[in-house]
């Protein structure tokens, strides 16, 4: 089962989403090690993740543009260090 990760890369994602979205609910898990021997795989580890995240500034938002404003705050680790990251964004309530 995964479980929250505390590592760096987590660490920075946390602080991004916090500050450019400002979540009542947010959950940073590392994948990384169910896709050990995978293609984009990084054996430092913290290179696939799923969010968690709820935030106010989603309502209204449909599924995509959510994604895009949580890919926007993380924009350079993605290119950079994180192969993978699943997103799970609701408005609170939903």
């Amino acid at each position: 089962m995964p479980h929250p990760s505390t590592g760096p890369v987590a660490t920075e994602i946390t602080e991004r989403l916090i500050e450019a979205l400002a979540p009542t609910h947010l959950q940073v898990i590392d994948d990384s090690e169910k896709h050990r021997g995978h293609a984009g795989h990084d054996p430092r580890g913290e290179s696939h993740f799923t969010v968690e995240i709820v935030a106010p500034v989603f309502a209204g938002m449909n599924r995509v543009a959510r994604q895009r404003a949580v890919n926007a705050a993380l924009a350079d680790l993605l290119k950079a260090r994180v192969h993978a990251l699943a997103i799970r964004a609701r408005a609170p309530g939903e």
